[in-house]
């Protein structure tokens, strides 16, 4: 029999940042177990109650299987996975001991039910061992945002944040907005909330210190000024309008600003404005007094400026509704530089210092870390997590909780702020699930949808087509789940929409049913799906696109012998406007075509329960004929059809089997369905816009008929850069040397001709 030392308190707080509750919350005996074995009770507050736990024999196998593994694990700090059969990571651990915190999971009984089905789920086990604990949470908290497991709290929603770019490779440095890594020389300020935020920052320091924004090939090319320096938002060094001497010093300014010398720049400035006005230099002091009032400008619009903080993150924790939000505040050099709000995923019964104590190891594994980290809660762990930040930014890194003062007015200034975006959050949330029920009971689907996927392509006359896929559930947008599809396909004939659509769901769902097989289950209430509609009901008006509503008048088919249903009708309550919708996410990513995998940190399936195709009767054919030859027949369709005119309101919807219909104008969901298809529509634009632009920045302006390499030169040489030809008039390009009328029209077509979709 294995004898058991007293819990470690240095463990059991190592084990509070894998998301546990407080040594409280434990079952009695637990306390005088080890700190590993403490964990396991802890979890069970992470358990889902509707959840039943494992029979006997899959809770052997999975015992034995830790067993077999438990032989290899090193006696060590370290981290380790506990893996399923088919490969998925159920859980991320850290351990002072990896041996002893896994033989914990050997015992026979006494497992709570979240810990039992861990076990029972495992196949096999990874080890990876660490010098100190320290770096255990490291890599813990990385594996964990690289691998969402099911079974630890995960920060969701996390993008790379924008910094602010003085370059140092330049004899003219340039300001700019940066997101991602740091390759390039020169100097980086930030890190700032948003995007929007930034350009805010930029436009004021273009009008205080006149440095440059454009890029270094439009500098290159430029002979006469710009407009930004017609409007005292650069200096213009391109042509001369400034020494080197004097732009290196305004830069000198705008550097010092930035690392929070503001004061001091201030004073400089109203010294000389001072002197030019002594010295009856009016135009110079006026110049001078609008830097003045820019800087002003910058610190004005920040909102609170704390004066005995210069760089520190405040994080402030809030649960209501069994849902939790972490607000964020960033101070550098004095200046608050932006908030931004966050929804971890976990356990309604985990404590807020629970949560944000998982929360902060996460969230500055990919980022760096200021000096001071302030919370509204002590979290258990914080020793040992200030620990681990000291080691990986290599300066000491503080954690505290203030009581009082002015460091106190932030924390609390940020809990507001947390309070208040999780009511909105809630409200909307609320709002949301109205809306879904909406959607179930116009389309005859058995329960509100949890996926909801909309498809479109956007393409030029066939050229650069690009097919879309835009997610949305209960929580919105799901952006990191939208995908763009490259067209493939050779034998198209260009501008088929069709085809198009045929690749694009045969690429999505074919590769579903390869990783994600599931049995096929009926979710809607109209019965089997229909026949294949007969080709009579295909016929479409000459000339059409197939993507509106007079290009397919005609009705579905149903199956023989049924009555199509009425036109559905739907009042909603509570007077929800389009206003209540939820909220779009900021800032998506760079997606690549068609991933390996889509993968999902709520752990939901990714099969959805409603496919929303961006089109009328054909392409919801087309789409249909797609699913049944790859054996799909439970995933609801519906065509969205553009009104006459393209009026928006007059949508008509098909679905197999029911006569096309509309929804009454000012109805919720219609504005709801209406956003989706939107949403889709621009997504698809958006990634045609991206592709055409990189061929042709491959292919240079020859690709464009008429323009060769000499008419390309003057282009250039006349706007420098090829987004200035994209965004010049007609008029403009006509003014360029050896363009006539009639290639300048054919380059205006190239850029704004709008894209089909």
């Amino acid at each position: 029999m294995t004898r058991r030392r007293p819990a470690d308190p240095a463990e059991i707080a190592l084990a509070r940042a894998d998301g546990g509750a407080p040594s409280e919350a434990l079952p009695p005996g637990a306390g005088e177990g080890t700190a590993e074995e403490a964990e396991e009770a802890v979890l069970l507050e992470l358990e889902p109650a509707d959840e039943t736990l494992p029979g006997e024999e899959s809770l052997a196998t999975g015992r034995a299987a830790i067993i077999r593994a438990v032989k290899h694990a090193p006696n060590g700090p370290g981290v380790y996975r506990m893996i399923a059969a088919d490969g998925t990571v159920l859980y991320v651990g850290k351990a002072k001991s990896i041996k002893k915190r896994v033989l914990s999971y050997t015992r026979p009984v006494g497992h709570t039910n979240r810990i039992a089905r861990m076990i029972a789920g495992t196949a096999q086990m990874e080890f990876v061992s660490t010098r100190t604990e320290p770096e255990a949470l490291l890599l813990e908290a990385n594996l964990i945002k690289q691998l969402k497991p099911r079974f630890n709290v995960l920060l969701r929603d996390d993008k790379s944040f924008p910094y602010i770019l003085i370059t140092a490779d330049h004899v003219s440095p340039q300001i700019a907005k940066h997101r991602g890594a740091r390759n390039r020389p020169g100097d980086y300020y930030g890190p700032f909330a948003s995007v929007w935020a930034v350009d805010r920052t930029i436009n004021a320091l273009e009008r205080a210190f006149l440095l440059r924004s454009c890029s270094d090939s439009y500098y290159e090319n430029r002979t006469r000024p710009c407009l930004l320096f017609q409007i005292k938002r650069c200096a213009g060094p391109c042509t001369g309008e400034v020494s080197h001497q004097d732009y290196a010093e305004l830069v000198r300014e705008a550097r010092a600003f930035l690392s929070g010398r503001s004061r001091a720049i201030k004073e400089e400035l109203a010294k000389e404005m001072e002197q030019a006005a002594e010295e009856l230099e009016f135009e110079r002091a006026a110049r001078l007094r609008d830097r003045l009032a820019a800087l002003s400008a910058v610190q004005g619009s920040q909102g609170i400026n704390p004066r005995g903080v210069e760089e520190a993150d405040v994080f402030a924790c809030h649960q209501q509704g069994g849902a939790t939000c972490v607000e964020v505040f960033f101070f550098r050099t004095g200046q608050n530089w932006g908030n931004r709000a966050y929804y971890p995923r976990a356990d309604r019964s985990l404590t807020e210092a629970e949560v944000l104590g998982a929360f902060l190891a996460q969230f500055y594994e990919d980022k760096p870390c200021p000096r001071l980290l302030l919370l509204s809660h002590k979290v258990e762990e914080q020793e040992l997590l200030a620990e681990a930040l000291s080691e990986k930014a290599g300066y000491r890194v503080e954690i505290a909780v203030p009581q009082r003062g002015e460091k106190r007015d932030l924390v609390d200034h940020a809990l507001q702020n947390a309070r208040e975006a999780l009511a909105r959050t809630l409200a909307e949330s609320a709002t949301q699930a109205k809306l879904l029920e909406g959607v179930a009971a116009t389309f005859g689907l058995k329960a509100p949808p949890q996926r909801i996927e909309v498809y479109d392509n956007s393409h030029i006359m066939g050229t650069n087509a690009v097919g879309g896929m835009i997610v949305a559930g209960p929580e919105g947008f799901r952006k990191s789940q939208y995908r763009k599809f490259n067209i493939k396909s050779a034998d198209l004939v260009p501008g088929d929409d069709f085809g198009m659509m045929r690749e694009v769901l045969t690429r999505r769902f074919a590769r579903l049913l390869k990783e994600a097989p599931r049995e096929a289950v009926a979710v809607t209430e109209a019965g089997p799906p229909s026949p294949q509609l007969s080709p009579a009901s295909e016929r479409r008006v000459p000339g059409g696109t197939g993507g509106d509503a007079e290009d397919c008048t005609a009705p579905i088919e149903g199956p023989a012998g049924t009555e199509a249903p009425p036109e559905p009708s739907l009042a909603l309550g509570g007077g929800i406007g389009i206003d209540d919708l939820s909220a779009t996410p900021p800032a998506e990513p760079e997606l690549e075509d068609e991933p390996d995998a889509i993968p999902d940190a709520t752990g939901a399936s990714p099969w959805p329960d409603l496919v929303l195709i961006d089109g009328g009767l054909g392409q919801l054919n087309a789409a249909r004929k797609v699913l049944e030859e790859l054996g799909i027949t439970d995933v609801p369709l519906v065509g969205i059809a553009k009104g006459l005119d393209r009026e928006a309101g007059r949508e008509q919807f098909f679905l197999p089997g029911r006569t096309p219909f509309r929804m009454e104008p000012r109805d919720p969901v219609l504005y709801y369905i209406q956003r989706l298809r939107d949403e889709a529509h621009r997504f698809a634009i958006g990634s045609h816009r991206a592709r055409r632009k990189k061929d042709i920045t491959e292919a240079g302006l020859q690709a464009i008929p008429g323009v060769g390499p000499t008419r390309k030169r003057a282009l250039l040489r006349h706007f420098g850069t090829l987004k200035a030809i994209e965004r010049a008039s007609l008029a403009d390009l006509e003014q360029v040397a050896g363009i006539n009328a009639g290639t300048a029209k054919a380059v205006y077509d190239y850029f704004h001709e709008r894209p089909s979709s």
